[in-house]
């Protein structure tokens, strides 16, 4: 029997763990990783972000690292493609940059040039929305191929950061998070 999506937020919920003080004093990490090593837990997670996703996706997008975690099984539920978004130095070829600030300091994404058709529709799924830095250079990418960044899924938005705000400020309206803290 299938769980309701209430049944699998409920289960995502109880696997991530709070903790404290990393990567910084003052800080609460949510650790994904019991959710990760629960089958039960992972699809679930898997099943309510392809469920957020609007129909037509053509192109799945994660960025390294947790991002893929979760993209790649959420692309192969749709029928879609996946293309990882990287780090610079991790892509053979031709890639398009994009810098942008995070809570800790700057970083830079990169994708081959060549990774999207113009005009495909493309869902961006990450594992955390905090300020909306890594989404907003991961969008300013998509739009540099050509393509059509159609939805932002997320398993939790830490909603007292301002990512969402800072995507609707870049443009960015259509997102959704499984969890919301």
């Amino acid at each position: 029997m299938m769980a309701t999506s209430a049944q699998n937020r409920e289960l995502i919920s109880s696997l991530i763990r709070d903790i404290p003080d990393f990567p910084k004093p003052g800080v609460v990490f949510k650790d994904i990783t019991p959710l990760l090593a629960s089958a039960a837990g992972y699809r679930a997670a898997v099943e309510e972000l392809a469920a957020s996703a609007p129909a037509g996706v053509d192109v799945v997008v994660g960025m390294e690292a947790r991002g893929f975690i979760f993209a790649g099984p959420v692309a192969l539920a749709l029928g879609a493609g996946f293309v990882p978004v990287r780090k610079p130095g991790k892509l053979p070829g031709d890639v398009y940059t994009q810098t942008f600030s995070l809570e800790y300091g700057d970083e830079t994404l990169a994708v081959h040039t060549d990774a999207i058709m113009p005009g495909a529709k493309v869902l961006v799924i990450d594992d955390v929305l905090a300020t909306g830095g890594t989404v907003g250079a991961t969008a300013a990418l998509i739009r540099r191929l050509g393509a059509d960044l159609v939805h932002v899924s997320v398993l939790l938005e830490l909603s007292f950061l301002g990512g969402r705000d800072h995507l609707t400020a870049m443009g960015i309206p259509h997102a959704s998070a499984v969890l919301t803290v």
